[in-house]
């Protein structure tokens, strides 16, 4: 029995083994036949490459030399370059590569074009597959022949041109795993199955999100908010001054200030340059205004506060009363407005093919309502409010929406604000001290400027301080700025940030701030 089940186990064994075998058999010449067929095609591809010199991986710019080629700008390609070989650099926006063609787009900034390269005499299929393997965001020189299209290519910025290949080189390669494609962050949301990407992984990674096209607008016509700002002011012999930031005390008073240490004592960030600019109205300069950081300790997680923004502030001296002032904003607001239309017509649109919005209406001159026809238009709507309260976010919001609807206008004024919601450097009105020579405006319903005449004698200030709970001695330069005789004076503080996410119709403040600071984001 036992010699018996020997001789079976044997036979079992021995039927493994050639199964084995024969596996191992067939692996080795399949392995054999691998090393032959690449032993043959590789040093033919080398000789065969057509393309050798035309492509690769420059080596790092360490300012070797100075080339004296020109790079056209994107934006420059149109039709009459037809014919003409140019070099041009960019970013792989996208790649796609299949058989003997790659398609891919080269982006700067804002704009895009086509490249071609097809294999052929002149372009080798080891060049293909070079382009092919560029990481995305990658920044390339690419040399091309500027060819005409039939048809209209809608994907990119440069539609009635393409180029065709000469040369591609990787200036600068990006990593091939990126945290966001630039694709998805560009795609409007709910635009079908596609991918999107979300406000926290585009602020962690706001490097990646500032080079799409539309946050590439954003900024650029932000820029010109600030601009046009700068240009009319000046135009109307406004000086332009520098405030400081650090400061003995807090300028709007209240808790929502950050302090900071300043050697044995503290310090805190300013508010506001209020203060400032009214010294410099005292200082005989008339008309001035400032564009700088303004800091607020608000824990406010709203779609339109930041603790740190950019401040367009202004004051003017005027002569007999504050609506000369008024009217100067007013004004501004419309030049400021009419600018962006006239001047940043195609970063609006490529805007709103992303975030669409109803074009922004204003009036000229700017619509001027008093307070409390305000709130009698919200009462009618069915609100219930004081004339002493101040305009929550909500009635805000519905007062706008009552006001579009009955004067056509995304931008108007709101004067006498009531003053027990004012700072006490606001002039009481002289009529009835329940109101205040002050204003806000607003654009699609929320504020985006406070202001007002300021109380400019120095016994009436301190006693209006006083009444705030205000130590004296703490805006003591402040005060003693007036003992020495200081015009009648007004003017208000505007959030950049803010016209600019309303005038474009965005819904966060967070899309056209650069790098946003609010109370759960201090990086990048």
């Amino acid at each position: 029995m036992s010699s018996a089940g020997d001789g079976a186990e044997n036979q079992a064994l021995s039927k493994k083994a050639l199964k084995k075998q024969q596996k191992d058999a067939e692996k080795a010449a399949k392995k054999a036949e691998y090393k032959k067929e690449n032993a043959q095609e590789t040093p033919a591809a080398e000789v065969e490459d057509q393309s050798k010199g035309m492509y690769g991986v420059l080596p790092m710019n360490q300012s070797q030399e100075r080339l004296s080629r020109r790079l056209h700008r994107v934006d420059e390609l149109l039709s009459d370059l037809a014919s003409q070989a140019v070099w041009v650099r960019g970013r792989l926006h996208t790649c796609r590569s299949k058989g003997k063609q790659c398609f891919f787009v080269v982006r700067q900034q804002k704009w895009t074009v086509q490249v071609v390269a097809i294999q052929n005499e002149k372009t080798s299929k080891q060049m293909l597959k070079f382009i092919s393997g560029i990481s995305a965001e990658s920044i390339i020189d690419v040399e091309g022949v500027v060819e005409k299209v039939d048809k209209k290519i809608m994907s990119c910025s440069q539609q009635d041109v393409e180029l065709h290949v000469k040369q591609v080189w990787v200036v600068s390669a990006a990593e091939p795993r990126l945290p966001l494609l630039i694709e998805d962050a560009s795609r409007p949301e709910g635009e079908g199955d596609l991918a999107t990407v979300n406000q926290d992984t585009r602020l962690d990674n706001r490097i990646l999100d500032l080079r799409t096209v539309t946050s590439q607008s954003i900024f650029r016509l932000e820029a010109g908010v600030c601009r046009l700002f700068r240009d009319y002011l000046t135009s109307k012999g406004f000086v332009e001054i520098h405030t400081p930031k650090i400061i003995s005390a807090a300028s709007e008073g209240g808790a929502n200030v950050f302090e900071v240490t300043y050697f044995k004592t503290k310090a805190y960030l300013a508010q506001s340059p209020q203060l400032y600019k009214q010294m410099g109205i005292c200082a005989d300069f008339d008309r001035v205004f400032t564009v700088g950081s303004v800091f607020r300790a608000e824990d406010s997680n709203t779609h339109r506060h930041l603790t740190e923004f950019i401040g367009l502030d202004l004051e003017m001296a005027f002569n007999y009363h504050y609506h000369e002032v008024l009217e100067v904003i007013g004004d501004m607001f419309v030049s400021i407005f009419t600018g962006l239309q006239e001047q940043y017509a195609e970063e609006i649109s490529l805007v709103g093919k992303q975030f669409p919005s109803e074009p922004f209406k204003f009036l000229t001159p700017s619509l001027i309502l008093n307070f409390i026809d305000g709130v009698n238009m919200l009462r009618e709507a069915g609100v219930e409010m004081d004339d002493e309260d101040d305009l929550s976010t909500a009635n805000e919001k519905l007062l706008g929406r009552l006001v579009k609807a009955k004067y056509d206008t995304d931008f108007y004024i709101l004067d006498k604000f009531p003053l027990a919601v004012r700072p006490f450097y606001t002039m009481p009105d002289p009529h009835n001290k329940k109101w205040s020579n002050s204003y806000d405006m607003f654009m699609r319903g929320e504020e985006i400027l406070s202001g007002a005449q300021r109380i400019h004698d120095p016994a009436y200030l301190s006693e209006r301080a006083k009444e705030h709970g205000i130590d004296l001695e703490t805006i003591r330069g402040y005060i003693d700025s007036f003992k020495y005789g200081a015009a009648p004076h007004a003017g208000g503080g505007i959030g950049m940030e803010r016209v600019t996410m309303l005038y474009l119709g965005l819904d966060n403040i967070r899309k056209t701030s650069l790098f946003p600071r609010d109370p759960k984001r201090l990086t990048p």
